[in-house]
């Protein structure tokens, strides 16, 4: 039977937990009532567990809180550039998700790139959700660069290609953003709403006919950035590119592809086939609402 005090044997397990990672910087450890109740023991024994390790300097108290696992001299000694902040998380949440899609991103997988808990990152967010605002805010952050056109037509197309850049840049931000009905409340993505509005002010539209122009092309743009989305995520799974995975089918395409079940689709590319391009898709498009818009203007003049 151990000798050993018990407030050394409840210190020797919490420190265990300590040291295989089950309890990371910034997770709270069991309380002093918590103790009593697990290991069946006085509450003054309880505290001199938890003395015992803020004395090792493996726990501190933090006001509101409790008692949390202390961070480690290495994080403590990092610069201030490089010390977790929610600048910090921001960053390295939107490199994450560019490079994984946004279902790679957890509190969890992000405090293993930070080499800490997810309790340290929930002291700067939150929440998951908060944090993909905040993506999203951080994206829009500027607006087109260069010099402002003259006319709706330029201003509209000048502010619909900044936000297709943007989808291309991060293909999440376009399921992040899409909630026509229930906007994301970003002062940064009113921005855009606002200076898109600005460009159709003054032309003879009623109020909500600009609003249904400037969700129109939003809603256009977001459509195509889906399928930008979809093809990362497409090459992720299957470890191809477009190209590759078309070479791959074409021989189960071209049997199934007879003139007589597509007389119209298999007499279209015969010689040259056809490439997709999402960029040449886009301006298509962009194109053909803007000319609707044109048409609406006129009548409204």
């Amino acid at each position: 039977m151990s000798t050993e005090p018990p407030y050394l044997r409840i210190a020797g397990e919490i420190r265990r937990r300590i040291a295989s990672g089950e309890l990371g910087p910034g997770d709270p450890v069991p309380s002093t009532r918590r103790i009593t109740q697990e290991w069946g023991v006085a509450m003054a024994t309880a505290t001199k567990a938890l003395g015992a390790l803020n004395q090792e300097g493996l726990v501190r108290a933090v006001p509101g809180i409790g008692t949390v696992v202390a961070e480690s001299g290495r994080e403590r000694a990092m610069p201030p550039g490089r010390q977790l902040s929610r600048e910090r998380i921001i960053r390295t949440a939107i490199a994450l998700v560019d490079a994984e899609g946004l279902s790679a991103l957890s509190m969890r997988r992000l405090a293993t790139e930070f080499g800490t808990s997810t309790m340290a990152l929930y002291r700067h967010v939150r929440s998951k959700g908060e944090l993909v605002q905040l993506m999203a805010e951080a994206v829009f952050d500027t607006g087109p660069p260069g010099p402002r056109p003259t006319g709706w037509r330029p201003l509209l197309e000048r502010e619909a290609r900044w936000l297709w850049k943007q989808y291309e840049r991060h293909p999440w931000l376009a399921r992040a953003m899409a909630g026509l009905t229930r906007p994301m409340a970003s002062p940064n993505a009113m921005q855009y709403t606002e200076r898109v509005l600005t460009a159709l002010t003054g032309i003879g539209l009623t109020p909500e006919q600009m609003l249904h122009v400037h969700l129109t092309v939003l809603g256009y743009a977001q459509g195509v950035a889906m399928a930008v989305e979809l093809e990362s995520q497409a090459r992720q799974d299957s470890g191809m590119t477009a190209d590759e995975w078309m070479a791959a089918t074409e021989p189960r395409m071209d049997a199934i592809q007879t003139p007589t079940a597509y007389p119209v689709l298999s007499t279209l590319f015969d010689k040259d086939g056809f490439d997709l391009d999402l960029d040449t898709l886009f301006e298509f498009g962009l194109a053909r609402v803007l000319d609707g818009v044109e048409g609406l203007v006129a009548g409204a003049g």
